[in-house]
């Protein structure tokens, strides 16, 4: 299912969320350990964990884009700069502590062109965090995109 993408007070949110049968330490790790993180999104490197800290984008030309963390609770929330917009994942352990739901919100100042590869982009990365966390091998992402994108086209289409 594609993400929830409402408008509201300061501009879009778009909401991803997954149920996942992995407790919330292992889905913890796939976001903040460099080399689980490199995996499903090899762009990205924690710099330094925390209220404060970094996260950087590898531009792919030698530059680094550096996203600060917004707000920062171990084992439960990451939130940091995006671009013009913020990128939030939070982590909620069910009473068992078997399994857990990820949730990544996107608060989104304008709509653009760029905004469905974004989201189309966040969904595969969900998809292949579920995948590897399964223990399977990841597939062509691009084709996963390619699903997807036309898909989140579409669903902006009322909102702008």
């Amino acid at each position: 299912m594609i993400a929830q993408i409402q408008r509201n007070e300061s501009g879009y949110i778009a909401e991803f969320k997954r149920e996942l049968n992995h407790p919330a330490y292992k889905v913890w790790a796939m976001l903040i350990d460099n080399k689980r993180l490199k995996e499903w999104f090899p762009e990205l490197e924690v710099k330094e964990l925390g209220n404060g800290g970094m996260i950087l984008f590898d531009m792919q030309d030698g530059t680094y884009e550096e996203m600060p963390i917004l707000d920062y609770v171990e084992g439960k929330v990451l939130e940091f700069v995006w671009g013009e917009d913020k990128v939030r994942f939070e982590i909620h352990a069910d009473e068992t502590g078997e399994t857990s739901t990820l949730l990544l919100s996107e608060k989104i100042t304008f709509l653009t062109d760029h905004t469905p590869k974004d989201l189309a982009g966040w969904h595969v990365c969900l998809d292949a965090i579920e995948t590897l966390l399964n223990g399977r091998a990841l597939t062509e992402s691009k084709e996963e995109w390619d699903h997807w994108y036309p898909q989140y086209v579409e669903a902006l289409k009322p909102l702008q």
